[in-house]
Order: structure tokens, then C-alpha cells, then sequence
């Protein structure tokens, strides 16, 4: 069975029940039954890896003695063990050790809930995971990206899944450009679903060499995630991607810690991020931050909080959107862009178009990346191109990593062109600190030249052009 068919098996099943109501809680159903899965495939790996492993599940909690019997307890008898016996023990685990498996099993189980109200109907969902479903074997674990992505979909009409939703490739880009090291503090404080950070795993394990370097990675990796299923499924998407325990993975509010207040001991190496935007904040939030940049938008929050956290010769990759800060003029917004431009030096900023988080939003967004050593003296801005063939993204033509070559061709030995162009800080200022700043050497559809400016700006770009190739000829 292929895992769309299978998981739209599943929320069929879940429609059958009175008890659940809607896509939000059909996935939350979904996800921590796989989790309890996953958490038992791992506990299997152990038995067999480690001497004398003991687990501190009670043995009648955990998944293998109620789940995996497709001949099992089942109807009335299966619910009345869920609901009176199972969500409670594991809510009530007494773990003394915060740095254990079962002490996340225990975080995860306390803001989660069983919406089923038919244990028949329950029992059907287990014997089709077990059937299908191997997480002991690694290409099954690959399959959680898969349905990772087919719960997002669903998420739709549930919830805003922007709010924690950065495609693949962009992710993937972002840490590239930040370049993590082993050792260097990671953290994406409005984590969703944990993308960023299993990129990173990604990258960094190309320098791992010893299984103290792996242990490296697991003590240096910092995510916070504030909504139940996010946390739920980055916990879930950790531990698929070989995190043994993701004891930095935090249920809790980044903004509610005040920021003025970080110990040099809290401060982080590399931030990579895509804060949710058009938020609420809890109350008392504020009060976290310096008055002059207290405002109500959750990203420019986050912005803030990003300045005070990161170290000095930190580096930072974000996704914000247009519009928002880039142009914004509120009192609250210059002052947070002359922080941000007079502290750090934001060298270099992409522009995404069209298309890249369809189909969630259609708003255009922009990859930005600073550090914490010196001013910014001059931005530089990359136009993403489309695709020749494309005229957006979308759902069926997304962006791939692939299509990023000519930004990292670029990053290194930058100079103008059709899609690259540099502004000064002076401009930038005199422009009341815009940085919504068109590309400049683009020929736009709606433009109108006469005939000396088109020449003029035909014989620039080919000259731009000339420059190039041959910096491409020469290595």
C-alpha cells in the first residue's frame, strides 16, 4: 500500500468516529500513535544493542503490549485502556532523569489526547500500522519525511501551515550559507516541525568521525517549539533522525525569557529560522522586551530576540516576507532595522519569488543573512530566477536544491549582474531604512524606456554579463 493510500486509509477510519472533529484532530490522533510507534521500534534496537536495557515504561503502557496483537484487546476494553490507563501512566511517569527517553515520552504525553471514542475503530488504525509500518528499518524511517509532508497537506484546512512549513530546499540553503560547525551552538527558537535542525544534522554529520562527535551534535542543538503537534512531530522527526534523546527539543515560548538577560553561557553560534508571522503574543511577553522595540508581530519579536541571544561572530539565516520589516515604518520597526543595521552586518539578502511556500501562501519572501562582528557598510540582494520554463512554483513544480548552484556560485566572488546588485548603507538610510529595494539592473515588463535608456541598459547588463563568463572561464 503506498503511504498516501495508507494514511488516507486511516483518516477515513477517524472519520467514522463520533469522537473526532476535524483535521487538526484527526492528525493529532495520527501522530501519537506513530510516536508511541516509533518510541517502541527504538526501544527494540536497544534490546538488542545495549546489555541489560531496561525500560522505565511500565510494561503494560507500552506499545508492544497493547498495540502490536492485531488479535488484541480491542472495542470498549481498548478505550477504557487508553483513556483510564495508557494517557494517564504516561503522563504520570516518575523520571527523575530530564535528559532520558521516557522523560520526553512523558513532555510529549502531557499536552496530548485521545479524540477517538470507538476502540473497534481504534484497534483497525494499530493493525494497519503495524502491518505497514517498520520503523526499525531505515527505509521505513525515511518514510516519515513522506508523511511528514502528507500531514502537512491535511493541515491546510486545519491550521495556517506556514506557520511551520519552509520547503526542503530552502532549508537546505540556509544552513549551507550559515555553515555550522561541530561544536557551534544550533538553534531555531520557533522550531515547528524541526526541518532546520534535522538539516543541520545533516550537514554536520559530514564532519562526524567518532560517536563523541555524534554525542556533539545531540548536546549542541537547541529548538523550541510553543503548539502541541509541532512539538510533537519535530520530537517524533528527531528521534527518526537518530537523535538518541532530544533532551534541547523545548514545549515552551522562545519570547517569553527576557532578552536582555542571556548569560554568555546562553548565547548561540548560529541561528537558521522562519519565524511565524502575524501572531499574537501570550501576555506579558512585551515586558521581555526593551520598550522601544515592544510590538504585537510575533517575526519582529523573534528578530529581536535573535539580536540578544547570538554571540559575537554568530551567524544567522531567516526567512521573512515581504513587506513586514523590509518596508515597514513604525516607530518599532526603524528602530529595530538601525539595531540590526548599526550592530550587525546584514551582507546579504535573497529574493525568493512567487510560488516557493505554495500552496500555503502565495506571499513573496526573502532568505536574510547576517553576522555579529562589524556594521553593515553595503547590502547585497540575489533575485532568485525562476525556472525558464516556469512561470511560478507551485504545488507540482516546486523549488529544488539544485536551483540555488548560481547563488552559491555567486556567494563567494560577488559581483553585478541581471539578478545580483549592491546598496549602500548611506541609501539605505536616506531611504528611511527600506529595505524592500527592487533589483536595479532588471528590465521590468511594465517598465517604459525610450530608445537611449533601453540601449543604455541593454549594453550594462551585457557587460555584466561579460564579467561573469569570464570569472566562470577562469575557475
Amino acid at each position: 500500500m503506498s503511504l498516501s493510500t495508507l494514511i488516507k486509509s486511516i483518516q477515513d477510519i477517524m472519520r467514522k468516529d463520533h469522537g473526532v472533529d476535524g483535521d487538526a484532530q484527526r492528525i493529532s490522533q495520527l501522530v501519537w500513535m506513530l510516536f508511541l510507534k516509533i518510541i517502541d521500534d527504538k526501544e527494540l534496537e536497544y534490546e538488542v544493542m545495549k546489555d541489560n536495557y531496561r525500560s522505565d515504561i511500565p510494561e503494560n503502557l507500552r506499545w508492544r503490549n497493547w498495540a502490536r496483537d492485531s488479535e488484541g484487546i480491542t472495542g470498549d476494553d481498548l478505550l477504557t485502556f487508553i483513556n483510564n490507563d495508557l494517557f494517564p501512566g504516561l503522563k504520570e511517569l516518575e523520571i527523575s532523569d530530564i535528559n532520558s527517553l521516557w522523560y520526553i515520552v512523558k513532555e510529549v504525553f502531557n499536552d496530548s489526547y485521545n479524540y477517538m471514542k470507538s476502540g473497534t475503530l481504534i484497534r483497525e488504525i494499530l493493525n494497519k500500522l503495524e502491518s505497514e509500518i517498520d520503523f526499525t528499518k531505515s527505509k521505513d524511517r525515511h518514510l516519515f519525511n513522506d508523511i511528514y509532508e502528507q500531514i502537512l497537506k491535511d493541515l491546510q484546512s486545519a491550521w495556517n501551515a506556514w506557520e511551520f512549513y519552509t520547503p526542503r530546499a530552502v532549508t537546505e540553503f540556509i544552513v549551507q550559507m550559515v555553515n555550522p560547525k561541530l561544536w557551534e551552538k544550533v538553534m531555531d527558537p520557533a522550531c515547528g516541525t524541526g526541518w532546520f535542525l534535522t538539516c543541520t544534522i545533516e550537514h554536520l554529520r559530514k564532519e562526524v568521525k567518532t560517536v563523541e562527535d555524534e554525542k556533539i551534535i545531540e548536546d549542541t542543538i537547541f529548538w523550541t517549539e510553543l503548539k502541541q503537534l509541532p512539538h510533537l512531530l519535530a520530537t517524533t522527526n528527531m528521534i527518526l533522525h537518530g537523535v538518541e534523546i532530544p533532551k534541547n527539543l523545548k514545549h515552551d515560548n522562545s519570547l517569553s525569557y527576557r532578552v536582555t538577560e542571556f548569560s554568555p553561557h546562553e548565547k548561540i553560534d548560529c541561528f537558521v529560522m522562519n519565524p511565524p508571522f502575524g501572531g499574537t503574543v501570550q501576555d506579558g511577553v512585551l515586558q521581555n522586551f526593551p520598550k522601544k522595540f515592544q510590538t504585537k508581530e510575533t517575526a519582529y519579536l523573534f528578530l529581536v530576540y535573535v539580536f540578544y541571544r547570538l554571540k559575537t561572530d554568530g551567524r544567522v539565516g531567516i526567512v521573512l516576507p515581504d513587506g513586514w520589516i523590509m518596508s515597514g515604518e513604525k516607530t518599532s520597526e526603524i528602530d529595530i532595522k538601525k539595531k540590526w543595521l548599526e550592530e550587525f552586518n546584514l551582507h546579504t539578502i535573497v529574493r525568493l519569488p512567487n510560488g516557493v511556500f505554495s500552496p500555503y501562501t502565495s506571499i513573496k519572501t526573502n532568505l536574510l543573512f547576517f553576522t555579529k562582528w562589524t556594521p553593515t557598510k553595503e547590502v547585497w540582494y540575489y533575485e532568485h530566477p525562476l525556472p525558464v520554463w516556469y512561470k511560478t512554483y507551485n504545488k507540482s513544480k516546486p523549488i529544488c536544491i539544485e536551483e540555488f548552484d548560481t547563488e552559491k556560485a555567486w556567494w563567494n566572488n560577488r559581483v553585478e549582474s541581471e539578478n545580483a546588485w549592491k546598496v549602500s548603507i548611506d541609501d539605505i538610510v536616506k531611504n528611511n531604512y527600506n529595505l524592500d529595494i527592487k533589483n536595479p539592473n532588471r528590465i521590468d515588463d511594465n517598465e517604459v524606456l525610450n530608445k537611449d535608456e533601453l540601449i543604455e541598459k541593454i549594453s550594462t547588463n551585457l557587460e555584466k554579463s561579460k564579467e561573469i563568463l569570464e570569472l566562470i572561464k577562469n575557475g
